[in-house]
């Protein structure tokens, strides 16, 4: 899974781990680093295939292994980790484990948190990544968001980007349908049924029952066949 901002910052944070990668000079970085990062990384993963139960287990991992450092603003920017994710895969909703650390979280993070709410002000989109401020600065020009969002190199940022959009009624179809195959080629079940989702809705509220049908096909496919009941 390729490396969000929020992964990139953390990583950073966490002793420039992502910096020295491959590198044999310097000096090792404590293993609780690695450990970290790694697990973020994890709980991110199980997320967007949808094991929500994985996702849990290694964030547990990772408070675990940032607690021994005693660092609440660490702990913050991987809260916001969590819920990028989330917000990505349409889910929208308070993040309330940050919430709680707000006060310990430093300038960006408090920036980026209100970027996820859809209330970031003009002096929060200049403390965003890159990724996400060229997207906001295009947000009016429907043309312009789509042009910005393929510019995405990283494709957990063009989702959840895509998905800030949405949430703030500006995702026109091609971006919808962007989402849909990003999500498609990155094999993450969760933002792939979501947006498959809204593009039935759409579909139906338009009138075209043979789209609705492919589309209900294609969402029936990704969920695969139903249980059935032990004999």
């Amino acid at each position: 899974m390729k490396r969000s901002w929020l992964t990139t910052a953390l990583g950073t944070a966490l002793g420039g781990m992502l910096a020295v990668a491959g590198c044999a000079s310097g000096p090792t970085p404590p293993d609780w680093q690695a450990d970290a990062l790694q697990a973020l990384q994890d709980t991110q993963a199980a997320y967007l295939k949808g094991d929500t139960a994985g996702e849990a287990r290694q964030f547990e991992r990772a408070r675990g292994e940032i607690a021994r450092t005693g660092q609440l603003a660490l702990m913050a920017r991987a809260e916001l980790m969590r819920c990028a994710a989330h917000a990505a895969s349409l889910v929208f909703e308070p993040c309330a484990g940050y919430d709680a650390l707000q006060a310990d979280a430093a300038p960006p993070e408090r920036a980026y948190a209100a970027h996820l709410a859809g209330r970031a002000s003009a002096a929060d989109l200049a403390l965003l990544p890159e990724a996400q401020r060229a997207v906001a600065a295009a947000s009016a020009n429907p043309e312009a968001a789509l042009a910005a969002l393929k510019g995405q190199a990283d494709p957990l940022s063009r989702l959840l980007a895509a998905a800030l959009l949405f949430q703030a009624g500006r995702a026109s179809p091609a971006t919808i349908q962007l989402a849909v195959d990003t999500a498609s080629e990155q094999g993450w079940r969760r933002p792939l049924l979501a947006w498959l989702s809204v593009q039935r809705e759409r579909a139906e509220k338009a009138g075209d029952t043979a789209e609705a049908a492919r589309l209900r096909r294609r969402i029936d496919f990704v969920l695969g066949p139903p249980v059935k009941p032990a004999p």
